[in-house]
């Protein structure tokens, strides 16, 4: 049940056909793991609890840096130095205080993974690196969770919802990550934000999306991106939409599958 102040803070979704009252329940009644409280986590965090999503998992093992701040809204200058799970979990707190914000110091890894996920009922992964993407993906698949996952490069970023576990209308298994980006790319072809830079304002639109995906999931409306990977160009200001599909030779739910655990990844 939402009380009355709950009820003027989510009003505008009240009043909106495609969520309603059932549809704010539903996100009130909602668990999400945010993976990472950076570039794409921080809006991720801020529309979620806005949006009044009941339970917010924060993970991540950083500090905040000053060269955190261009991107990670999050975070103010006094944060600096501090966990970032905590002050992440503090804004979120001051934003709504109906939400219930658990957070997880550690960095996501193969021995942790798999209870970590199985307390959510949906993933949000804002990692910034591909061993982290395949490890959240492959533990989503294990523990029948939902998946929405975005990247970021300097001046392009990537958005797909996951959700393997499940079957197409037609009867096909859904694709995995591994469908879409069979094996990442070789080490050190993809330079780090660190030394490649990135549009400031670049993290907050995918982030943005990210969370509006996942509010879709949960309320149940519009077309989802299970099988589409939503494409943007900031340099052109572009959006394109590239639709992918379930590879049988894939090794987590293809036809003769390999991966049954998290084994195969370090840590």
């Amino acid at each position: 049940m939402l009380d009355t102040s709950e009820l003027e803070r989510y009003a505008r979704h009240i009043v909106l056909r495609e969520v309603g009252g059932p549809g704010q329940a539903k996100l009130k009644a909602a668990r999400v793991l945010v993976v990472g409280a950076g570039g794409l986590g921080a809006p991720v965090l801020l529309y979620l609890s806005a949006a009044g999503v009941g339970t917010l998992g924060i993970v991540d093992d950083d500090s905040v840096s000053l060269s955190n701040l261009q991107r990670q809204v999050i975070f103010d200058t006094n944060d600096v130095g501090k966990p970032k799970v905590e002050r992440a979990a503090s804004a979120v707190t001051g934003l709504n205080p109906h939400v219930d914000v658990r957070t997880h110091q550690a960095r996501l890894k193969a021995a942790n993974a798999l209870d970590l996920i199985k307390d959510y009922d949906i993933v949000a992964d804002g990692s910034d690196n591909f061993a982290t993407r395949y490890l959240v993906s492959d533990a989503c698949y294990l523990v029948k969770r939902p998946l929405v996952t975005a990247a970021v490069g300097t001046f392009d970023g990537s958005l797909t919802s996951i959700r393997a576990h499940e079957r197409s209308a037609s009867g096909t298994p859904n694709p995995t990550y591994r469908c879409l980006f069979p094996e990442p790319p070789p080490p050190g072809t993809v330079p780090a934000c660190a030394e490649a830079g990135i549009l400031g304002a670049l993290p907050g639109v995918l982030g943005s999306l990210m969370a509006l995906e996942v509010i879709r999931e949960i309320v149940g409306f519009g077309e989802g991106l299970v099988g589409r990977l939503l494409m943007v160009d900031a340099r052109s200001m572009r959006f394109e939409t590239l639709s992918y599909g379930w590879d049988p030779n894939n090794p987590l739910n293809g036809k003769s599958p390999t991966i049954r655990d998290l084994s195969q990844h370090r840590g």
